[in-house]
């Protein structure tokens, strides 16, 4: 069964150039590599919720635990903490149209 990677997280207001340079060319790129893929993006425009929301999908929950476990995913991720604050991430089973 496809498998969701729900992420939420804050853009740190001084890294806002930076933080977008990173996410087109290596954070999502890093994602397709790891075979999660059909990588979404949302701004919260309005409300007390973190700024941003994204989502990825692998094909099964096997693979989806086997890529958050790959030293990749660890450096992806540590990189971007450098640009956000108040990172969080669920897996979920995945189905079509938006998930919270």
């Amino acid at each position: 069964m496809p498998t969701k990677l729900l992420m939420r997280w804050d853009v740190r207001p001084e890294t806002e150039s930076e933080y977008f340079e990173f996410l087109v060319h290596e954070f999502i790129p890093g994602m397709n590599r790891l075979g999660i893929t059909d990588f979404q993006v949302w701004y919260t425009a309005y409300g007390d919720c973190e700024q941003k929301l994204a989502s990825g999908i692998a094909p099964t929950t096997e693979h989806m635990q086997f890529a958050l476990s790959s030293e990749e995913w660890n450096n992806l991720l540590n990189k971007l903490n450098q640009f956000v604050n108040n990172f969080s991430q669920k897996i979920i089973p995945a189905t079509r149209g938006f998930q919270i």
